[in-house]
């Protein structure tokens, strides 16, 4: 057996099966192109890469391991799989429950001894998938992620919709609307808002302690566990503790309101962030890594608030040229430090304004990850102009 990839992902599968050879791009000159040896792709690989073109044997590592999955759980969506997965957890870890996948744990070292495994699912390992599927799938909306990866918006929803293809009758799949006319032998449950997911599995919505967007990941949390044991345990799901860098609110000395969402790195996850704070006069901190997305749906939101734009990251001037053509003021700073700078004297004088980081891009560019640039970002606070 061959693996594509050395990284984390890859490593695990090497630690499964250490007879396998591993390779990655400095390797090409070696790698036999003719071979028909089974070949697990790590996902951060895409599908340009040479060596993947060139693999005639390819699976993914869900593949690998599926035969030994233990009841399992799969949750993808563009926007609020990893909170979705973690609460889930919260609530079945009783269960002997783990979750992993594209969070914490590879899914090569997870615990076949327990009785649930619920994984966080990514349109790079779907997109690699052929055979596995979930005994549960939940797929959150989807929206424009990933563009350079997968090569457009359309293979990316593919991706997502993949496990829809392989579930047999009886195993369900909770779905945006969208997909509900979808060709598959499971069951669709089919939902737009938090207050469809509610109705339909008789969930008291008022008793559920979360703002949007996390309503949503609380009650499709909630869903299965109605699915599974015909419970709904609403104490437990309120005592779940949210992630930093995700909505995450702070004050500075002078009391005014920063919310630190560096995890939002795509323009879903700005968008829910503005409604979130839609009262206020926002100062918005934006830019990085955007993988090619298409932004124009986020300057098309918005323009619906009082808004300033301050860009940063390697894609400073497509989001200035964004802003100039739909009339939104935006300053360019490139760097957070220097965004931070610029904001602190623009908001002397007003009232009732707000910071809001959420970039609705990757943080590479500048950054070792989106939780650095939080970090830097609640550092950045309270230090002197």
């Amino acid at each position: 057996m061959r693996i594509l990839g050395k990284g984390k992902t890859a490593q695990a599968i090497k630690e499964a099966y250490p007879e396998a050879l591993m390779f990655d791009d400095n390797d090409i000159d070696i790698y036999d192109i003719t071979s028909d040896e089974l070949t697990v792709v790590s996902p951060g690989i895409p599908p340009s890469n040479k060596l993947v073109k060139s693999t005639k044997n390819l699976i993914s590592e869900y593949d690998l391991f599926y035969k030994n999955m233990p009841y399992n759980i799969w949750i993808s969506g563009t926007n609020g799989k990893t909170t979705t997965t973690s609460m889930l957890q919260h609530i079945l870890s009783k269960q002997n429950s783990q979750c992993g996948g594209n969070i914490g744990t590879p899914l090569a070292n997870m615990d076949k001894s327990k009785n649930i495994w619920i994984l966080e699912t990514s349109s790079f390992t779907l997109h690699y998938t052929n055979t596995a599927k979930p005994n549960l799938y939940i797929l959150l909306p989807i929206s424009d992620d990933h563009a350079s990866w997968h090569g457009n918006f359309k293979e990316y929803e593919l991706s997502k919709l993949k496990p829809l293809n392989n579930l047999q009758e009886g195993e369900i799949a909770i779905v945006p609307s969208k997909y509900k006319d979808y060709k598959t032998n499971g069951f669709l449950i089919t939902y737009d808002t938090s207050e469809d997911i509610a109705n339909y599995f008789d969930i008291n919505i008022s008793k559920v302690d979360f703002d949007e967007p996390y309503k949503m990941d609380a009650l499709l949390a909630l869903a299965i566990t109605k699915i599974l044991y015909d419970e709904i345990d609403y104490e437990k799901i309120n005592n779940f503790v949210q992630d930093p860098h995700k909505l995450e609110k702070l004050y500075d000395n002078n009391g005014m309101l920063w919310v630190n969402d560096s995890k939002a790195t795509n323009i879903d996850a700005t968008i829910q962030a503005l409604k979130s704070f839609k009262d206020y006069d926002i100062n918005l901190i934006l830019g990085g890594d955007d993988k090619g997305a298409n932004l124009e749906p986020l300057f098309e939101e918005c323009k619906k608030y009082q808004l300033t734009i301050y860009a940063i990251g390697s894609n400073t001037e497509k989001i200035n040229n964004l802003a100039n053509s739909n009339k939104i003021k935006c300053i360019k700073c490139q760097y957070l430090d220097k965004a931070i700078v610029q904001i602190k004297k623009d908001i002397q004088q007003k009232t009732n304004t707000m910071v809001l980081l959420s970039p609705a891009a990757a943080s590479l560019d500048q950054f070792k990850s989106y939780a650095q640039r939080g970090d830097e970002f609640k550092t950045l606070i309270n230090k002197s102009v």
